[in-house]
């Protein structure tokens, strides 16, 4: 899954801290997509949308993902995709039992990403690499919310500002 999102970062580019806050308006995709979050954060990216960042590019950034995790030799363990009138909500839906269960194994799926993205020509060529992290880059593409569930009953939200 990690691997996937790197690939498809590149194909797509290629054509702040972290506090909790009380849970807003009604979220219109809970109860559909998954259940009411049980944690949300807001994250102040360090990073500007690009100009070339869109509906079109982050719909094809997802469609990428997911073409590339049907690909694979092993079903998928997760379900990625975007929402939202403009596609500017990220959402990882867990299809494995006991993966994405806790506030502590969202976060460390966030870190690999993170991890994985600073070896991206963008950051290097930026000379963020060290500073920059996977939701700096959701940022940069325009999306505004990533939601990670496990589809039963956790649900961690984080808002990007």
């Amino acid at each position: 899954m990690i691997r996937s999102f790197f690939l498809a970062i590149l194909a797509v580019l290629s054509y702040g801290s972290v506090m909790a806050v009380t849970v807003q308006a009604a979220d219109r995709h809970a109860g559909y997509y998954y259940p009411d979050p049980v944690y949300r954060e807001v994250y102040k990216a360090r990073a500007k949308q690009i100009a070339t960042a869109n509906r079109k590019t982050r719909v094809a950034f997802v469609t990428s993902i997911t073409q590339q995790n049907m690909q694979r030799d092993f079903a998928p363990t997760a379900a990625i995709f975007a929402k939202g009138e403009d596609a500017q909500k990220l959402i990882v839906v867990g299809l494995e039992d006991g993966r994405m269960d806790t506030i502590y194994r969202a976060r460390a799926i966030f870190a690999n990403m993170t991890a994985g993205v600073r070896t991206l020509p963008v950051f290097q060529e930026l000379g963020v690499e060290d500073v920059f992290t996977f939701f700096d880059l959701a940022a940069m593409m325009g999306f505004t919310q990533i939601t990670i569930t496990n589809g039963r009953n956790f649900t961690h939200q984080i808002i990007l500002q």
